[in-house]
C-alpha cells in the first residue's frame, strides 16, 4: 500500500465534500461508510485512529470474529451483505445497522432476535432499482407493501433503502439509476415513512451517487486499496 489507510480516508472525504459543494449539500448531510470486508482488525484500527467509526461487513462470520476483537473501539457496524436465514441470530445480536433486508421473513426473524438489551437494530431495504440479475433486492412495485411491514416490526427501526447497481459507463447512466433510487425513497416518505437514509454509491460512482441525494456511500477499495 503506497498510501495509509489515513491519507485514503481524507482523500475520500475530500472527494465527498467537493460532491456535496458541486450540488449545493452539505457535506456533513452525506456519511462515510469504510467497507472493511476482507481487511484485519488492524487495518480497521487504522481506519478509526484516523476518526472513522462506521465499518461495513459482508461476510457475517468474518464480521463477528472482528467486532468481537474490536469491542473496545467505540465503532458503529453496519451488514451491508445478504443475510441467510440460519444468520439472522449472529446478525441480530452484533450488528448496529443491516442495509441487505430484501424479504419480510428476514426482517421478522431479525426482529424476534434483537436482544432486548441492546436497541432496536436500524435497517435499509435493498431495492434492486435497475432490475440487474445477479443483484439481491426487492423489485420496485413490491418496494412499498415490504416498507410497510417492516416498519411495524418492534425491535427495529427503518430507516431507508440501500442499492447495489449494475456498473454503468458513464456518469449520466449512474445518475439515472441513483434518481430513481431517490424517487422511491421520497414515495415512501411521502406515504408517511419517516426515513433518512439512502445508501447508495461506492468508490466508483461515489459523486453521481452524492448529486443525486445519498446520504450515506459504501467506500472500501479507495481505503483500504485493492483486495
Amino acid at each position: 500500500m503506497n498510501t495509509s489507510i489515513a491519507d485514503n480516508i481524507s482523500r475520500v472525504r475530500a472527494q465527498m465534500a467537493a460532491a456535496c459543494q458541486s450540488n449545493g449539500r452539505d457535506p456533513g448531510s452525506v456519511q462515510l461508510l469504510a467497507v472493511s470486508k476482507t481487511w484485519s482488525a488492524d487495518a480497521v484500527r487504522q481506519a478509526h485512529a484516523a476518526g472513522q467509526t462506521a465499518f461495513g461487513e459482508n461476510y457475517i462470520q468474518e464480521a463477528v470474529d472482528k467486532i468481537t476483537t474490536l469491542r473496545d473501539l467505540p465503532l458503529v457496524w453496519h451488514c451491508i451483505g445478504p443475510i441467510q436465514s440460519n444468520k439472522t441470530r449472529l446478525v441480530a445480536e452484533h450488528f448496529d445497522w443491516v442495509h441487505s433486508i430484501d424479504r419480510l421473513k428476514i426482517a421478522q426473524r431479525l426482529s424476534e432476535q434483537r436482544p432486548e438489551h441492546l436497541p432496536p437494530l436500524q435497517v435499509c431495504i435493498q431495492v434492486n432499482v435497475d432490475g440487474g440479475e445477479t443483484k439481491s433486492g426487492v423489485s420496485p412495485p413490491d418496494l412499498p407493501a415490504l416498507a410497510q411491514a417492516v416498519a411495524t416490526l418492534p425491535r427495529l427501526q427503518l430507516r431507508g433503502l440501500m442499492t447495489i447497481p449494475e456498473p454503468a459507463e458513464t456518469e449520466a447512466q449512474m445518475r439515472t439509476v441513483h434518481r430513481q433510487a431517490k424517487d422511491l425513497f421520497e414515495q415512501l416518505r411521502a406515504q408517511g415513512l419517516p426515513l433518512d437514509t439512502l445508501s447508495m454509491g461506492m468508490s466508483a460512482d461515489m459523486a453521481a451517487a452524492i448529486a443525486e441525494g445519498s446520504t450515506l456511500v459504501r467506500v472500501g477499495t479507495a481505503i483500504f486499496g485493492q483486495r
